[in-house]
Formats: C-alpha cells, sequence, structure tokens
C-alpha cells in the first residue's frame, strides 16, 4: 500500500512541478504588483484551467503526503531506543561469530607484489626542503 501511495506522490510532485512552470508569471516578485486585466474592477486576476489543475495536484499532493505519514507512523515499532535497556542493546553484539585469532584472513600473495629497489627506504630521504627555514632580513 505504501508503494502505491509513495508512487502517486511522486507522480504528483512531477505534474505539480510542470504545470507551474507551464503558468504564465504575473509579475513582480512574491506575488507584488498588479493583478493584470483578469477582472472588470478587481485585483484578482480570472482562474484559468492551469491554476485549477495546480490546486487539484496540489491538494492531492498534501493528502498523498498526510498518508504517508499517517502509514510511516502505523508501521513504526512500538519502543522507544531510549526505552531500551542495556542488555536488549547490547544482544546482538553477544551473538556475533567468534575468530579463531590463529585463523590467517589474508591470503599469501607470494612474490606477486615485490618492492623495488629504487625507491627510497625512508621519508627523510624524499624531503629535499633544507632542515631550517631561511633566514629572513
Amino acid at each position: 500500500m505504501e508503494n502505491i501511495v509513495l508512487t502517486i506522490h511522486l507522480l504528483l510532485a512531477l505534474g505539480l512541478i510542470g504545470v507551474v512552470l507551464l503558468q504564465r508569471s504575473e509579475g513582480g516578485g512574491l506575488g507584488m504588483g498588479g493583478g493584470g486585466g483578469g477582472g472588470a474592477m478587481s485585483g484578482r486576476s480570472v482562474a484559468t484551467a492551469l491554476s485549477k489543475v495546480t490546486w487539484v495536484l496540489a491538494i492531492g499532493f498534501i493528502i498523498t503526503s498526510l498518508s504517508l505519514t499517517i502509514i510511516a507512523a502505523n508501521n513504526a515499532a512500538g519502543d522507544s531506543v531510549l526505552n531500551l535497556g542495556a542488555g536488549e542493546i547490547a544482544a546482538p553484539f553477544e551473538s556475533a561469530p567468534q575468530i579463531d585469532p590463529n585463523t590467517i584472513l589474508i591470503p599469501d600473495l607470494g612474490n606477486a607484489v615485490t618492492p623495488s629497489t629504487d625507491a627510497p627506504a625512508t621519508p627523510e630521504a624524499t624531503n629535499n626542503a633544507p632542515a631550517t627555514p631561511p633566514a629572513s632580513n
């Protein structure tokens, strides 16, 4: 059920983005400015089909958001992490398989990797900087 509602939610979100981007700008930032020539003497413009579709998609988006919240709340565990005792938290770690310390976990590669003799052995040998900083005048 949750996957179906989530799919519908995503489709509504994409549709809402598309419809909002298709709408004509009414001028002015954040709703400021004149209302256009939609009404005879009012500042409110006539509702277009795109604005009605925007409202329908927005209402559907809000409904699916609330539905997903309710579904997630019903699927949540009843116990809080704060209410668990120390023994209940440590129990999964105690049941982990024990590894014998004598077991070799890294395979022997033999002579597959050989260090080169041309490279310097210590990092100090690669440092070309002077040992002391130059004196400033």
